[in-house]
This record gives C-alpha cells, structure tokens and sequence, in this order.
C-alpha cells in the first residue's frame, strides 16, 4: 500500500529528474575534476547518452538502478503498488536501453553503463582511467 495518495504520488513522480540527477552530476564532477571534458545529452545519438566524449567516440549512461532494472539490486525491487505497471515499464527501459546500446556500438561507440549503485571512489576512478586511456579516433 501507497504512503501517499494518488495526487501526492503524481506529484512525487512528475519531480523525477531525467537528467542532471545526483547521481549523474557526482560522475561529471569526478570526470571533469580528473581533466576528461565531454558533452551533455548529445541529440545526435541514439538515447542522448548523459556523457559524450566525441574524440574517444565514447558514449556513458548513469543508470538509476529502479528506473533501469538493475539486475540482482535491492534498489532495483518492483513496488507492491501497481506492480503490473511497474513490471511492464522497467521491461520497456531494459529493452529500449539494450536498443540504443546496439545501435551505438554499431556505429562505432564504445558504450559505457554506470550503476547508481556502485558509484563508489574507487569506481569513478576506474571509470576515469579507462576513459583517459581509450585512444582518441
């Protein structure tokens, strides 16, 4: 059962962010910190990945675990409220995410995918080496 009513949950899920979500801005940050400079939300692409990196033809999604359906993530669990409806929208996420994946690396992308859950340090600093050391085309 809902804590909020039908008007306030609306309300509550009409303020979920598709871009510039906290998530989103601690890897920017950490990126732009570790010298990398990238695009926003490129138009151009298939899915407007959140981070671009033209010269590396690098494309990065920060993936919110629920919103994506984060495979084994106690983040990722379907709500007792309308689960048919959340079942069915996480499915269409997954499989509209698995669309633009192909699509971009078909056109010569190296995709990368970023949990919400495992921004950690470590991982950003990781994801910063990897990134630095592709080779620009």
């Amino acid at each position: 059962m809902d804590v909020f009513d039908q008007a306030k949950r609306s309300d509550v899920m009409s303020r979920v962010r598709s871009k510039d979500t906290k998530p989103e801005l601690l890897v920017r940050r950490h990126l732009h910190a570790a010298g990398l400079r990238y695009v926003l939300h490129d138009k151009r692409l298939p899915g407007k990945p959140d981070l671009v990196f033209p010269s590396r033809r690098v494309a990065l999604f920060v993936h919110g675990c629920f919103w994506h359906g984060h495979e084994g993530c106690k983040k990722a669990t379907i709500p007792a409220t309308r689960p048919e409806f959340w079942r069915s929208k996480i499915e269409t996420n997954k499989a509209r995410d698995a669309r633009v994946v192909r699509e971009l690396e078909v056109a010569g992308w190296d995709v990368t995918v970023v949990w919400e859950c495992s921004l950690s340090l470590s991982t950003l600093d990781e994801l910063a080496r990897r990134i630095a050391y592709t080779r620009r085309r």
